[in-house]
């Protein structure tokens, strides 16, 4: 079960609290709670490793920041995935890499700061996943997703106003295009009818000039 502590009692009790830096460089104490999401801790078991990150990843989310499914140890005997690393997308830093010749590859934009910020998990003897460790802090500020700190139904709301809204504009132009292209092919109509006319006209003069010169 997800949330499950080993060996806490119920008199040992964390103050979840994040930190949220605003635009201004202002900070606010912001609860895990507040937010809707609960805080990793060493001891809080899993069905699953999907589970885990299923369960880290909305942490991150909630929180400010992304998931990296980082390292991972098999079993010796099995090569089955007994431990899993989840870590911050800026954990670590970047390196430079040589090609085959021996040249350094073109460098990239990396978003690797350094970042400590985990959850470590791994399976224990009955099958479940439990965290074995877990580093909160950060070295980066943490930004916030706009969805995530009003109430996610009202966000889901604006985006199916916005999107409705923008189907209602799409078959406006469908509409819009669909008239002027019926138009058109009035007018081709047309015209086509009246170069139909004269060159029925100019076939006949022809004919007539025809029948005189035999004449």
């Amino acid at each position: 079960m997800i949330g499950a502590r080993i060996g806490d009692s119920s008199q040992d009790t964390l103050e979840l609290v994040d930190v949220n830096i605003a635009a201004d460089g202002s900070t606010s104490d912001v609860s895990c709670e507040e937010r809707g999401v609960e805080e990793p801790c060493v001891g809080m078991e899993f069905e699953s490793e999907d589970a885990a990150k299923k369960f880290y990843d909305e942490y991150a989310r909630h929180t400010g920041f992304k998931m990296r499914i980082d390292q991972c140890r098999r079993s010796e005997v099995d090569k089955k995935i007994i431990s899993r690393r989840l870590s911050c997308n800026k954990e670590g830093y970047y390196t430079k890499s040589k090609n085959q010749f021996g040249h350094i590859r073109k460098q990239h934009t990396s978003s690797r700061q350094g970042c400590n910020a985990m959850m470590l998990v791994r399976v224990n003897k009955f099958g479940k996943w439990v965290v074995t460790k877990f580093e909160k802090d950060h070295t980066h500020p943490l930004v916030l997703s706009t969805c995530l700190s009003v109430n996610e139904g009202d966000c889901k709301e604006r985006r199916i106003q916005g999107l409705t809204a923008e189907l209602k504009h799409q078959d406006g132009l469908i509409k819009f295009y669909r008239e002027h292209l019926c138009m058109l092919l009035g007018e081709i109509e047309q015209q086509t009818e009246v170069l139909s006319t004269k060159i029925q006209v100019a076939v006949n003069n022809v004919r007539e000039i025809e029948t005189k010169e035999q004449k």
